[in-house]
């Protein structure tokens, strides 16, 4: 029986001369500003005790620039935030009221919205997208009444489908503009699994991902690379911070540096997550099981593993969008227990004689390698219930800003002088997560 499912096709926007690219700035910076304006009467009336709804008609105030159907949408998406918002309350949560899209002074986040009649997308050799804006903006920028913005697309669309409303935003980290379009499609994109194997999961940060298949395939993906970006943004945030004049929190750049390390993560785990389950689904996987790290952090946190596994990796975001992904495929992911996995031996099964250094596992009945591989391998034949036969050469994947592309050194061999990252527990996940 067919179902109905939300997916979402994202393109790189560029526009095409100087003129247009200012317009375009100047119609998300107006969104930005409808937004803020809403927002603060909002809040305002929810710290007075009053009704949020009733407010101005920001729609007429903004009509010149934004047109009146983006205009409605922006405050649209804002009333949606704000139900959702009390839909929190209401189930006990503790949340802020939605926030603003930045300022004037230190630089808002340039984003708006348009009804799903109000652009037409085209793609393939000449892709584009054409949006609507206000009068007031093509009389300043020599527009006909009849005429839109047109925009020059870059990539395909993974979905087709009935076309949602369209997000448009600025990223800063990748110095471009972006469309998010959503669409609604009958069923998933792929057929399921040709086979049912099985594949685990050992997440950590060093190494962000050690996958082991049923069909005896392995992948890492690196991530040492990254959480050193990571370290040297948030280092170059508390010095900023420390250069602040007394009573102030925050600068223009310090929350341009919070958002560039948020979005570069968010679009690292994204490319990470596309491309794994692409590997899997064509080995034949059904199920992913994952580790569910819940209770290792709650019993042995600290400093190091709380900010990679919380601030720099977000394992909670994480595993929402390899579960979101993998839906697409038809693949299941499953959160299971995976303790004591680092600290087990893969080839004699003891606990009491091994040893880790950084990548390198070592036991007494001699056995030496990868640890995080070896753990997923240990986790693997604990949930599917039987041995895994034996292994492929691992492949090892490195981020290049732009994607995962393979590695030709083997990480079956690495360094055993490398320092622990994290020596607060004896036991492997912390070791998996900490130094993982």
């Amino acid at each position: 029986m067919s179902i109905i499912v939300r997916r979402t096709n994202t393109f790189a926007v560029r526009p095409l001369s100087a003129e247009d690219e200012q317009l375009l700035r100047e119609l998300l910076d107006a969104s930005a500003s409808l937004w803020n304006e809403l927002n603060y009467e909002r809040r305002q009336q929810l710290f007075d005790g009053n009704s949020v709804w009733d407010t101005a008609d920001y729609r007429k105030r903004y009509v010149g620039v934004l047109g009146s159907a983006t205009a409605q949408q922006v405050i649209r998406k804002n009333g949606e935030a704000w139900r959702s918002f009390f839909a929190a309350r209401e189930d006990g949560e503790d949340t802020a009221p939605p926030g603003y899209w930045g300022n004037e002074d230190d630089g808002r986040q340039l984003r708006t919205y348009i009804r799903n009649d109000q652009y037409t997308l085209v793609t393939g050799e000449r892709s584009r997208l054409e949006i609507p804006v206000g009068q007031d903006l093509k009389d300043e920028y020599g527009l006909g009444y009849h005429d839109r913005l047109r925009l020059e697309v870059c990539g395909a669309p993974k979905w087709d489908g009935e076309q949602g409303r369209l997000e448009l935003y600025y990223d800063e980290v990748a110095d471009t503009f972006r469309a998010i379009q959503p669409v609604t499609v009958s069923g998933p994109r792929q057929d399921p699994p040709l086979a049912d194997q099985a594949a685990a999961l050992d997440v950590g940060a060093n190494n962000l991902v050690a996958c082991t298949t049923t069909t005896g395939q392995q992948y890492l993906y690196e991530g040492r690379d990254l959480f050193a970006r990571f370290r040297e943004t948030t280092g170059e945030i508390a010095r900023l911070q420390s250069k602040l004049r007394e009573g102030r929190y925050s600068s223009q750049r310090i929350r341009r540096l919070y958002r560039k390390r948020t979005r570069r993560r968010d679009h690292v785990q994204y490319a990470l997550v596309r491309d794994l389950i692409e590997r899997l689904y064509d080995e034949g996987v059904a199920t992913v099981y994952v580790g569910d790290l819940t209770d290792v952090l709650s019993k042995h946190w600290s400093a190091v593993v709380n900010e990679k596994t919380h601030q720099f990796w977000a394992f909670r975001s994480f595993i929402d969008q390899l579960a979101t992904t993998a839906e697409e495929y038809g693949i299941t992911v499953e959160l299971r227990s995976e303790a004591y996995t680092t600290a087990e031996c893969p080839a004699c099964g003891g606990r009491e004689n091994t040893e880790r250094k950084g990548d390198v596992f070592r036991c007494a009945c001699g056995y030496e390698g990868h640890a995080d591989l070896g753990a997923s391998r240990t986790f693997l034949e604990r949930q599917a219930g039987k041995e895994v036969g034996s292994m492929a050469r691992p492949v090892r994947l490195k981020w290049d800003d732009h994607t995962w592309s393979e590695s030709s050194r083997s990480p079956e061999r690495v360094s055993p002088n490398e320092e622990r990252t994290n020596q607060s527990t004896r036991e492997g996940k912390l070791a998996s997560v900490g130094a993982a």
